[in-house]
């Protein structure tokens, strides 16, 4: 809320002038995106952006086939489509595929050879006018530009203030998950709240489950902790977990295999790596963390992750900690994982959309779900806990610590 007692989202439109489509469109966008489900979300704003910088009209976009979670997943499979095109119905035309005309327009035709109307050089953080001088030209001469690379391709700074609203207005409210998803979602945060549900009651009818639930009375909190401690993490950091030199020797042939040994990181030495905050926190680490803070063996903990690299025994420690702790498969019965299974977009999207519910929530590695959460959160005025990676990493570096015993 503001001082005025209004929200922050209702604050964001009044601030807007009215938004009004071009009389003509200069022709289609088309956007190719990879990387996971949060790094794609940021693509799906600059998109809609660029589309109303150019006056054009914006194609749903194409995921790319993601080389490390292998996940096929459309944006179609956990975006509300018609909510997103019906949200920003006056501010950007949005079409769910091609006509017929530009038909020839696909991700293979771009794959065979050189095109004219593909646009490869958009710069990181590019100007609205590198848009205007760049990708307006090939939408006037040919009705169509497809743009790949996407990833970080518009700047923050500098940019008109309807334009930086209409950002906003992407990310907050057009942007929102399938039915599928937030049902299952309110499900989990449900059993979450009322651990008293057991698994034996969890089915296919989650969706009577959270409208019987009694959440105004009894209901207990709950905290996420993002914990990204996978293996695509632990080798891009390039730092070093403990695991000796056969974990060195895996995680650097990983590291050749995704990125062909191009990872910075890995020309700096560990202590220099922690000391910059660029080491992801390890479960144990988090564990003493949130013991630090407070936290305690009667906290209720969900965690939000994908495959943690080195399996149960990684964070076998971090359970014993907080034995309430919960996950995806713990809260969920087999009929709900199979909806779900093998699609790592729509197990990200889960974890977003409890984490946006939760009490508090903590991330211990930076990232792009990370951000993409503390961004969300602070714009809705909810409590977040970001830890000081360099402060931290410092510490951890600290062999003679003794135990305070109080």
């Amino acid at each position: 809320m503001d001082a005025s007692g209004k929200s922050r989202l209702e604050t964001c439109n009044e601030l807007r002038n009215k938004p009004t489509l071009p009389e003509k469109s200069e022709g289609y966008i088309q956007v190719f995106l990879d990387g996971g489900l949060n790094q794609q979300r940021m693509g799906y704003v600059i998109a809609v952006v660029v589309a109303k910088i150019l006056n054009a009209t914006l194609v749903i976009p194409y995921l790319e086939l993601n080389p490390v979670w292998k996940d096929s997943s459309s944006f179609e499979d956990y975006i509300d489509v018609d909510h997103f095109i019906d949200v920003l119905k006056d501010d950007v035309t949005i079409v769910k595929e091609l006509p017929e005309e530009y038909a020839w327009s696909s991700r293979e035709y771009y794959t065979l050879a050189i095109r004219d109307t593909r646009i490869k050089a958009a710069p990181v953080h590019a100007t609205a006018n590198w848009y205007l001088e760049n990708v307006l030209p090939v939408l006037q001469s040919y009705g169509i530009a497809a743009i790949s690379p996407f990833s970080h391709r518009l700047t923050f700074d500098n940019l008109p203030m309807d334009i930086q609203h209409l950002r906003c207005k992407v990310n907050f409210q057009a942007l929102v998950f399938v039915p599928h998803i937030r049902t299952l979602g309110d499900a989990l945060i449900s059993r979450l709240r009322n651990p008293q549900h057991s698994t034996d009651e969890m089915g296919s009818n989650y969706l009577q489950e959270v409208t019987d639930a009694d959440d105004s009375k009894n209901a207990g909190k709950f905290v996420v902790l993002h914990l990204r401690f996978d293996k695509d993490m632990a080798a891009h950091s390039a730092c070093d977990f403990g695991g000796g030199k056969a974990e060195k020797l895996a995680l650097a042939k990983y590291r050749q295999v995704i990125w062909q040994g191009r990872v910075l990181n890995s020309q700096f030495t560990d202590e220099e790596l922690r000391s910059q905050g660029r080491c992801p926190m390890t479960p144990e680490e988090v564990g003493l963390l949130l013991a630090a803070l407070g936290f305690d063996n009667s906290t209720r903990l969900y965690l939000a992750s994908h495959k943690v690299y080195g399996g149960g025994a990684r964070i076998a420690t971090l359970k014993q900690l907080f034995p309430l702790m919960e996950d995806k498969k713990s809260l969920t019965s087999p009929f709900e994982r199979a909806q779900i299974k093998g699609k790592a977009s729509l197990l990200a999207a889960l974890d977003y959309y409890i984490s946006i519910h939760s009490d508090i929530f903590i991330s211990a590695s930076p990232g792009n779900m990370h951000n993409a959460l503390v961004g969300h959160r602070t714009y809705l005025n909810l409590k977040t806990i970001r830890p000081n990676m360099a402060l931290m990493g410092q510490l951890f570096l600290n062999k003679t610590m003794g135990v305070v015993r109080v």
